[in-house]
């Protein structure tokens, strides 16, 4: 059987090296006996699915290494991480039940491996916090983990572009005028709040830079034809349009 040490990521090989090194940072988070082998095999298959677009593994080493750097703000950095391998694990361009499905999946599977209860719970309890990536005052691993997952939007203008292009891809079964609607939604209710991001660090680095690009986006959509409305909830499936991270 193939196992996550020395697989290629078939689905996406110019992935290989993220794969890994998600590969080996798992041991290191998990031990690596066989029943977590397999339960990162299972992870690492479906962050590898053929339709992702931007939640890829590229997408999962790249927050895994923004936890890295906000970790001192965490409190239990090892839930954060837990919660970055599940986050997005369930991606099928459904906003709201992603999530939902994603955190049973965590519930289920940190289960069979016999985790602690109460880090199978605050696991949960993150993943859903990735629906609005808005954790109360005071909870810090919330905090770096929100941040970490919606990194990428201060990241370079030309990273950022790549970024929304991949994001439109996820979501091409929506026509242009519906997805424009609902991203220029998701993107000025960001814009209204105080801070983009939740912790001393994001907000110091990545927030300036954040603004400036989730702006110029929120610009180029207002000038494409055929602007309209926001879109009921109904015309995205019965779920939320697409977050800013996707």
């Amino acid at each position: 059987m193939e196992s996550s040490e020395d697989r290629t990521d078939r689905h996406h090989p110019l992935r290989e090296e993220d794969a890994v090194l998600l590969a080996a940072s798992w041991r290191h988070l998990t031990g690596g006996d066989c029943e977590a082998r397999a339960v990162g095999d299972e992870l690492l298959d479906r962050w590898s699915e053929e339709h992702r677009r931007y939640h890829t593994l590229s997408h999962l080493w790249a927050t895994l290494r923004a936890v890295d750097v906000l970790q001192e703000e965490a409190r239990d950095v090892d839930a954060v991480r837990y919660a970055v391998w599940f986050h997005d694990a369930v991606h099928e361009g459904d906003p709201g039940q992603d999530e939902d499905e994603s955190a049973a999946l965590a519930e289920r599977l940190l289960t069979l491996l016999g985790k602690d209860p109460a880090l199978i719970a605050e696991v949960v309890r993150l993943v859903g916090l990735t629906k609005d990536h808005r954790p109360a005052p005071g909870d810090a691993d919330g905090a770096v983990l929100c941040d970490a997952d919606l990194s990428i939007l201060g990241g370079a203008p030309e990273k950022y572009l790549a970024y929304t292009s991949a994001v439109r891809a996820e979501y091409r079964r929506h026509s242009d005028k519906v997805f424009r609607a609902g991203r220029l939604r998701v993107l000025r209710s960001l814009l209204e709040a105080p801070h983009l991001f939740h912790t001393r660090f994001g907000r110091a680095h990545w927030e300036p830079r954040a603004r400036s690009n989730m702006l110029a986006e929120v610009d180029r959509l207002s000038r494409e034809p055929s602007a309209e409305p926001a879109p009921s909830r109904r015309a995205w499936g019965g779920a939320a349009p697409p977050r800013a991270d996707g």
